[in-house]
């Protein structure tokens, strides 16, 4: 696809490199929660909130930003 553009100049602002992205994390905190949440009903608890067993400021990803000066070499997929 040597002609896919981005319409809009929008990036993620990463640290993770590529390996890591937002699926793997969303995978283990779902993980995690669900082992809590078992364990909790075995122990007969409160169910823990999603919030209270992962930290989305742990994630990979750190969100996207408008990049206004990007260049064409940016917008090429």
């Amino acid at each position: 696809m040597s002609r896919s553009v981005r319409h809009t100049p929008v990036f993620g602002v990463t640290a993770g490199g590529f390996n890591r992205g937002e699926k793997d994390d969303k995978r283990r905190a779902n993980r995690t929660y669900r082992r809590r949440v078992k364990a909790s009903l075995g122990a007969e608890q409160e169910l823990p909130l999603l919030r209270e067993v992962s930290d989305t400021w742990g994630f990979a990803k750190d969100g996207k930003h408008w990049r206004a000066a990007a260049g064409p070499k940016d917008m090429r997929k």
